[in-house]
């Protein structure tokens, strides 16, 4: 059992540092929000259920699953807003990005410059 509760941690924090080399090495801001917010969720969920593992189940499972269910909802959450006030404050994206903008019934597809 400790093998496995240590392959959930080690596996967690591989996602954590994933997700931080994204966040220095994407372009723009919208695709360094997308890498941290993915990655820490899945390595939080991972770090945790080793945790609940070792622990056993109790009052202390009992948090940390609602400590997991509450960082589930804010994070991609919190990305969200960040990104829609990006938008709003026409923060550019990469010169490479391709962005589908939706206008009326149609779909049209842009270069963003």
């Amino acid at each position: 059992m400790v093998y496995i509760v240590g392959l959930l941690v080690f596996v967690g924090v591989f996602f954590f540092i994933v997700g931080t080399v994204g966040l220095i090495r994407f372009p723009d801001t919208y695709t360094r929000i997308h890498a941290p917010t993915k990655c820490d969720t899945l390595g939080l969920g991972l770090i945790i259920l080793g945790l609940i593992i070792y622990n056993g189940f109790s009052v202390v499972s009992v948090k940390l699953i609602l400590i997991l269910l509450f960082l589930w909802t804010t994070s991609p959450t919190a990305a969200s807003a960040i990104s829609n006030a990006a938008m709003e404050k026409n923060i550019p994206f990469c010169k490479d990005t391709v962005c589908y903008l939706l206008d009326d019934q149609d779909r049209d597809v842009r270069n963003l410059d």
